[in-house]
């Protein structure tokens, strides 16, 4: 088992390489000048060329990607011309804010993704079946961005149910940080008032973000359903008059969702990087309103430390997504 995730973190590497190395080629291509950014509106020429020269920017290309690779293998990422602090400090700050929303995110696409896909396959060309197939093209196919401000204007502003924006009502003291997820955070403090707070907060963004996902996960669970449905084993089960619930809730669905599995482990780091469109509309102080700010501003040393950030994490779940399948198939585990 050791071994096997050292060989992948190996492996990882070279492809975290070539992400850093496309992200940074193509942000300069860019015509935007980052020391101009740097140094403001109101800035001289040669106060521009002055930032330049400090910070490398004369260089040739090729010297300043070998001198930020030797940055980056020490995790210092320089400073954000945005927030005029450290890049990592940023993003230590604003992390677990994006972590909370897409791990609600995700859970709601699984709870009801799963569930959703299994029955779509038990109805298998019936009206539920039908109705779910609609509704997994429609949650792949609708923008976030239109989702979300329609959520807004219902529940918000006509039915005044949920908060408009933000993370936590203004006002209203955050809890001790401990973890930096205020839900988890509010529960170990006893701050139940800023657990419901905050748990209003997250309806919305989670939902909004979770739409798609439970739609790619209700199509494969379906497929995965399907296909085991035809196997053997189901129908020496129900000749022996196993009780249909029984057979579809504990031996079908284990042998089925091992598809469904690889989607939620990919779904992860998309959510993520979803969650820059979500972020900005609900006003959520993430990583992904952090990175729109440094789109706007040509902040490349943030938008080249998130993207290695999401390479990251993007590995790290493939890898936990081979051990989690390793625990549903034991074919697998034996080749760990």
């Amino acid at each position: 088992m050791f071994r096997y995730i050292l060989r992948r973190v190996l492996l990882a590497i070279p492809t975290l390489f070539g992400l850093l190395a496309l992200t940074f080629f193509m942000i300069r291509v860019v015509p935007a000048d980052p020391a101009t950014a740097l140094a403001g509106d109101s800035a001289t020429p040669s106060q521009i060329a002055e930032i330049r020269r400090q910070y490398g920017f004369d260089r040739p290309l090729h010297e300043q990607f070998v001198i930020y690779l030797g940055q980056a293998a020490r995790f210092d990422f320089g400073e954000s011309a945005y927030s005029r602090r450290p890049v990592v400090l940023d993003i230590k700050q604003r992390l677990p804010a994006t972590m909370e929303l897409t791990m609600a995110a995700l859970m709601l696409a699984t709870v009801l993704g799963i569930p959703l896909g299994t029955i779509a396959a038990v109805y298998h060309n019936r009206w539920p079946d039908m109705l779910l197939r609609v509704f997994s093209i429609g949650g792949v196919a609708i923008a976030s961005f239109w989702f979300a401000i329609e959520l807004q204007l219902l529940f918000s502003m006509q039915l005044d149910w949920m908060p408009l924006r933000g993370r936590l009502s203004s006002g209203l003291k955050p809890p001790a940080t401990l973890t930096g997820f205020f839900l988890l955070d509010s529960l170990l403090t006893g701050r139940f008032d800023a657990f419901r707070d905050a748990l209003r907060h997250l309806v919305l963004p989670a939902v909004t973000l979770s739409l798609g996902g439970i739609g790619t996960i209700s199509r494969f669970t379906r497929a995965g359903v399907l296909d085991t449905l035809q196997k053997d084993f189901v129908v020496y089960a129900r000749a022996q008059g196993v009780p249909s619930h029984i057979l579809i809730w504990k031996f079908v669905l284990r042998n089925s969702v091992v598809a469904a599995i690889t989607q939620i482990g990919l779904l992860f780091g998309w959510l993520i990087s979803g969650a820059v469109v979500v972020e900005t509309i609900f006003d959520w102080p993430g990583i992904g309103f952090y990175t729109v700010q440094a789109i706007l501003t040509a902040d490349y040393k943030v938008m080249l430390a998130v993207t290695l950030l999401i390479g990251v994490i993007y590995a790290g779940v493939n890898i936990l997504v081979d051990l989690v399948h390793a625990l549903f198939d034991p074919r697998l585990r034996e080749q760990l």
